[in-house]
This record gives C-alpha cells, structure tokens and sequence, in this order.
C-alpha cells in the first residue's frame, strides 16, 4: 500500500471513529447534548482534529442525517417491491416509514427536528431527495390508473407524508404510554382513506 493510499485509509478511519463516538454519544444523552468537544474527549484527541474532518457540529448532524434517509428510503422501497397493486404499496410503504421511525428513533428525531424539511434541505442531502421521489414514482402510477389522471403527484406526496410525519410525530411526544409500532390503527385508517381517495 503507498503512502497516499494509507493516508487516504487513515483518514476514513479517523472519519468513522468520530462518527461512531458522537453516535454513542447521542445514544447515551441525546442530540441536544453532543458537542465537539465531548466528541474528542471520547476518541482522545484534541478538538482541532475533529474540524480537520468535519467543518463544523452541523456537518456531522447532516452526515447523520444522510445516513438515516439512505435507510429509511431502503427499508420503504423493500416494503414497496413486496407488493404487487399501489394501494398495497402505498400501505405497505407508510408502515415501513412507522416502523423506521420508531425503531430509529435518534435517527428519525435528527431527520425531522424542525417538522417536514425544507426544500433547501432537501437539495442539500442528496438521499432525502431519492426518498420523495421514489414516493413520488408510486404516487404517479396510482394517479395515472385515478379518474383524476391531471392531479399533481407532488401534491398528493406532501399529503402523504403529512399523514405519515404527523402521526408519527405525535405519537412520539405523547407521554401517556410506551409506543408500540406494532400498534397503529390510526395510521391504517388514515392511510387507507388517502389511498381510496387517490384512486377514485
């Protein structure tokens, strides 16, 4: 191995133990508590060494954030490719997304601080862009089979995933009782609704 290739190994190596602290870090006190310092107290070394790899806290909270919609887009589309007419895929979809949300939870509440990202950062993380329209493609296929073939798949798309972040979302701030993803008629029903609505 030549020199630029060890340095090239030595670097990712470097980038991965940093990332796998803060992931550790997170799990033990959560997201508001990781910081840059604690980071290169737990790897043992100095602070200049973490910004020698990520420019700032926020570069690793996106590096995070890539990481989770890569894995929620793949765990969505597996579900999708199980099934065979869009009504299932869509139903089988929006369980996938409950069962990532909830089994990932440190990862869906980085992905979704501030509620439905924006459009800027959606240009900035390229597999939260591969998510929408992998969601979207399904969408169109369903819309093009509708009595309504004029509606606009990106519209139908935000719907969905408002039916899906919503219920998501106050499912995990509800402190009356421990979540069970296994357990979710309201998501069901919801998206059972949205589905026979598409497709009228």
């Amino acid at each position: 191995m030549g020199i630029a290739e060890r340095k090239l190994r030595q670097k990712e190596e470097m980038r991965t133990a940093i990332l796998e602290a803060a992931w550790q870090l997170v799990l033990a006190d959560g997201w508001q508590s990781l910081s840059i310092r604690k980071i290169a107290e737990a790897i043992e070394y100095s602070v200049p060494v973490i910004y020698h790899h990520f420019e700032n806290k926020d570069a690793i909270l996106l590096e995070f954030t890539r990481q989770g919609f890569q894995q929620l887009t793949q765990e969505v589309e597996e579900a999708c490719q199980k099934e065979s007419d869009v009504a299932s895929q869509l139903e089988a979809m929006a369980q996938a997304y409950w069962n990532f949300a909830f089994n990932h939870q440190e990862y869906y509440q980085l992905m979704f601080g501030l509620g439905i990202p924006t459009c800027e950062t959606v240009n900035r993380v390229a597999e939260m862009k591969s998510f929408s329209h992998m969601v979207v493609e399904v969408l169109r296929r369903a819309i093009a089979r509708s009595s309504h073939p004029e509606v606009d798949p990106w519209l139908k798309f935000h719907t969905y995933w408002s039916i899906l972040h919503g219920l998501v979302s106050i499912q995990m701030i509800s402190k009356q009782a421990i979540v069970d993803p296994r357990n979710q008629p309201v998501l069901q029903d919801a998206v059972s609704g949205f589905v026979k609505l598409l497709q009228s």
